[in-house]
């Protein structure tokens, strides 16, 4: 019997840039951080969520088409709805937490604006509709919207991987209809009470995750996941460019109102469009990624690098630190709201915070590798 073909190795940069964008959207949740003045969305157009929907459709591509390929479709939409499960799960864990952190807050600084800032008062007002709705993802408090966008396409993704089976343009096609439509007439799904529309509408930000299935379902074949153009990564880099001087330039007006921001008039209201993933925000990100492909290859010495590291364990291990950096936002958001928000303590919360994410991502790698049985006692199998 042949043995079985080796697994590729493990790409490293869907690691790193996972764990980094949870710490940019650690820093970018705490209001008035000054550190937010330079992640992603201060000298671009899109920002950590971007990346981190593209990841997702790209390593759901590598696991669960892998099962679908070796073990058909059942097996593998089964394995990606325990996926689903625990994403669900994981989610109203986060909602309690959230809520009784943002409730005793409210309560022990004596400040009701809380409750509205964070979007928990018609949840202390009409617990028994809203809780229904929080479990019906159409309840969503500040911050708590990334996972059930992930949750939603996720759900849909075992049709998605059969289609890009048979071949990408079968799921891109369709997906990219769908984004259009949603541009062109502002398709989306609405949330309670006042059913105001998603902050993630799934029906845009699905193309994002569709775009990074194809890419990853390329990449587990063992094909490009770029064409061989020589000029495409010059004009990424050209794309990136633009976007960051024309950001940069809204950012210094933002700060000191008479410096002139460039094509605020022209641009403005598309490219700050995050609900429904504005074109101008697609290219960019999409061109960004691009350029870090092209820059950084697979092999590099400094993804397996000491100091690249603890930002992959935290990418390694996504859902757990996601939903402690929400929580530390919040919490960090209070300090400096009722303590002080002075700059040495602002830096002192995003130190502390990303300290704290990097030590759990160590303990929850440390604790996985701890619970695997010794390969003896594997190769044995189970006991008589």
């Amino acid at each position: 019997m042949a043995a079985p073909a080796a697994r590729p190795p493990r790409d490293l940069r869907l690691d790193f840039f996972r764990g980094l964008s949870l710490f940019l959207i650690f820093v970018d949740h705490i209001p008035g951080n000054v550190l937010s003045y330079f992640t992603l969305r201060s000298v671009a157009f899109s920002d950590a969520a971007e990346a981190f929907i593209f990841i997702s459709g790209f390593t759901a591509a590598l696991v669960y088409g892998a099962v679908l390929r070796q073990r058909g479709f059942l097996l593998s939409a089964a394995q990606t709805y325990r996926r689903v499960w625990q994403l669900y799960v994981a989610h109203v864990f986060l909602f309690v937490i959230f809520t009784a952190e943002v409730s005793y807050t409210l309560n022990a600084a004596d400040n009701p604006m809380y409750a509205e800032e964070m979007g928990v008062g018609d949840f202390l007002t009409q617990p028994h509709i809203a809780i229904i709705e929080a479990l019906l993802l159409r309840f969503q408090p500040t911050f708590l919207d990334i996972l059930p966008l992930y949750i939603v396409m996720l759900a849909g993704f075992p049709l998605a991987m059969a289609l890009i089976q048979r071949h990408p343009l079968w799921a891109l096609v369709p997906s990219a209809l769908v984004y259009v439509a949603v541009q062109r007439w502002g398709w989306t799904l609405h949330l309670y009470p006042d059913e105001h529309p998603w902050f993630f509408n799934p029906l845009a930000w699905q193309f994002l995750f569709v775009i990074g299935a194809v890419c990853g379902n390329l990449q587990a074949l063992g094909r490009r996941v770029l064409p061989e153009w020589r000029w495409m990564p010059w004009l990424a880099a050209a794309i990136v460019a633009f976007c960051a001087i024309v950001s940069i330039t809204w950012l210094i007006h933002w700060l000191y109102d008479p410096f002139p921001p460039l094509l605020a008039q022209e641009l403005w209201r598309s490219a700050i469009d995050k609900t429904n993933l504005s074109p101008v925000r697609l290219v960019d990100f999409l061109a960004l990624s691009v350029l870090v492909v092209s820059v950084l290859p697979r092999d590099s010495s400094l993804l397996a690098g000491p100091l690249a590291r603890p930002i992959v364990l935290c990418g390694q291990n996504s859902l757990y630190i996601f939903c402690l950096g929400i929580l530390l936002a919040v919490l960090g958001h209070f300090v400096l709201a009722e303590v002080t928000d002075r700059l040495s303590v602002q830096l002192l919360v995003n130190a502390a915070g990303i300290l704290l994410m990097i030590s759990a991502a160590f303990i929850i790698a440390w604790y996985k590798k701890a619970s695997r049985p010794p390969p003896s006692a594997a190769a044995a199998g189970p006991a008589e």
